[in-house]
């Protein structure tokens, strides 16, 4: 084998060491199998919700394991690719020895994505994440740039076969959504999520614009911890105000025909939920404090975050506006403001080819708290 590669074969077998260290993969072996051993109790389902608890966890523990092991089976398998082809000749030798440089770039990529998700260590981090999508500026076009966003979420979670439950989405009379609430449900769905959250900003030729005018349009993307019952975030019943209502937007035969749709005040602080997509009155309401749940908890989590700011001599990075432009014209360009990252095919981006950011965005976010 050619130098350069034998160098490149042991920096990736050092950073996947490292990976496998930080999981610790005979204590996740062990794991497995004290959670396996708990599923198979006849008494575990006696308890709805501890036995999704571990059903979750041991998939995700196996997902883990046979994810490594996998990466760890095709580095073993590199050097007898690349011996196979030394062993041909001619053009076939060159093809062959094609097909090993490319299975080593893509083992490259799934190694350091590999790597980027050990670096999620966050108190909430492995937790659901709840996704809420508002148009701001920008008129009908920043309407449909909000469900363009809500489709570029729910697509990336269809490529990692992520579960996505719509809570509530609020319709735009000429198009698109003025707001969309989700739940992206996978271990570590909110840490990898959460480097999403600030303003997108689209610039493009309106489709909307009879003129053919460049529009600049804006949505803003929350991404919350979905709520577990050890938060202890205690809601009143005297602090919630609870409206019914007719669902209203496309939908099936129950739409538009019951009071179903549910809006939850909380009073103390004038956050208002709204929940819609069950044909129950009672899973609406439901789906709606656990939104609102989440919304507290991340409150409390910003009124603690600025207590501790509040001691600091340098405030770390703003996650402030406009994180991350989406260009469509006059060129073609997707690129993140705050990490630099930049692809030139938003097509693949909006259809949900969104990693490349977040594994940037999270290597960052590690950066500037080490730098804080």
């Amino acid at each position: 084998m050619h130098p350069d590669v034998i160098a490149d074969l042991a920096e990736l077998d050092t950073t996947l060491k490292t990976v496998e260290s930080v999981l610790d993969v005979e204590e996740l072996r062990r794991r497995i199998d004290e959670l396996e051993h708990q599923a198979a109790d006849p008494e575990l389902w006696n308890n709805q919700d501890h036995a999704q608890q571990v059903t979750s966890e041991l998939s995700h523990a196996q997902s883990e394991l046979r994810r490594v092991e996998e990466l760890r089976q095709r580095l073993e398998d590199l050097p007898v690719l690349y011996e196979l082809a030394e062993a041909e000749e001619g053009a076939a030798e060159a093809e062959a020895t094609a097909d090993a440089d490319a299975e080593r770039a893509a083992l490259r990529i799934d190694i350091e994505a590999m790597e980027v998700r050990t670096l999620l260590s966050g108190e909430y981090d492995k937790r659901d994440a709840l996704v809420n999508i508002r148009s701001g500026a920008g008129g009908v076009d920043a309407a449909d740039w909000a469900m363009m966003l809500m489709r570029m979420y729910i697509r990336w979670a269809e490529r990692h076969k992520y579960s996505v439950e719509v809570y509530d989405t609020s319709y735009a009379e000429e198009a698109g959504i003025k707001s969309a609430t989700f739940a992206v449900k996978s271990p570590y769905a909110y840490g990898t999520l959460s480097v999403e959250m600030g303003t997108h900003r689209l610039v493009r030729i309106s489709p909307f614009d009879n003129q053919g005018r460049r529009q600049t349009s804006f949505a803003e993307v929350e991404v919350l911890p979905v709520v577990e019952t050890t938060d202890h975030i205690e809601i009143p019943d005297g602090d919630v105000r609870v409206d019914v209502y007719r669902s209203s937007g496309p939908g099936g035969q129950s739409v538009n025909t019951t009071d179903s749709a549910v809006r939850l005040t909380h009073i103390p602080t004038g956050i208002v939920v709204t929940c819609q997509n069950e044909k129950s009155q009672l899973q609406n309401k439901i789906s709606a404090m656990r939104v609102l749940q989440a919304k507290l908890l991340e409150r409390k989590r910003q009124e603690e975050r600025a207590q501790m700011d509040a001691l600091k001599t340098n405030e770390g990075a703003s996650w402030g506006n406009q994180m991350r432009s989406y260009v469509l014209h006059p060129y073609q360009m997707v690129k993140d403001l705050r990490t630099n990252h930049e692809v030139n095919n938003p097509s693949a981006v909006l259809d949900g080819d969104i990693d490349g950011f977040i594994e940037s965005g999270i290597r960052w976010r590690m950066r500037d708290q080490a730098e804080a």
